[in-house]
């Protein structure tokens, strides 16, 4: 696979992962608001809670957002994927904002908008500097190999 397929199958899990887990959190956030009694230390009111639409949909979605961050640990390395998914707390702050009415003071739009700077710093860098690479090609990042290095 060429460097520049894998590069956008990274992104597009990374967009996959955030987009499942933002959304999912959201889901799971109304599902639960809605449910008449306060959640506590008793599972009972949990498993009752799961039953709303709402809350089994975010259940769902943050599965499936589970299994894209799996995915795209298998192409990227954990200090490039932990930092940059951490824009997910961007839109989390937006979508709570918008669709959950929740305020939002300036300490929290400062803080998130350091999250998506330091995000954007750390998408900025190479992906992968740590895969098994052919003999003689230590020290390359990847990207940096050829395609018949690769074979």
């Amino acid at each position: 696979m060429a460097a520049h397929a894998r590069t956008l199958r990274t992104y597009l899990l990374l967009l996959l992962f955030v987009a499942l887990r933002a959304f999912g959190n959201l889901a799971l956030a109304w599902g639960t608001k809605r449910f008449p009694q306060t959640l506590s230390i008793h599972p009972a009111p949990y498993l009752q809670a799961m039953l709303d639409p709402f809350a089994a949909l975010g259940i769902a979605m943050l599965i499936f957002s589970l299994f894209a961050r799996m995915a795209l640990f298998s192409v990227a390395d954990l200090s490039f994927v932990l930092p940059v998914t951490a824009v997910g707390y961007v839109l989390a702050a937006l979508l709570g904002k918008f669709f959950l009415a929740e305020p939002v003071s300036p300490e929290r739009w400062l803080g998130t908008a350091l999250i998506f700077a330091g995000a954007a710093l750390v998408g900025s860098t190479p992906r992968n500097t740590t895969r098994i690479t052919p003999a003689g090609a230590e020290g390359l990042t990847e990207d940096a190999l050829t395609e018949e290095d690769l074979k």
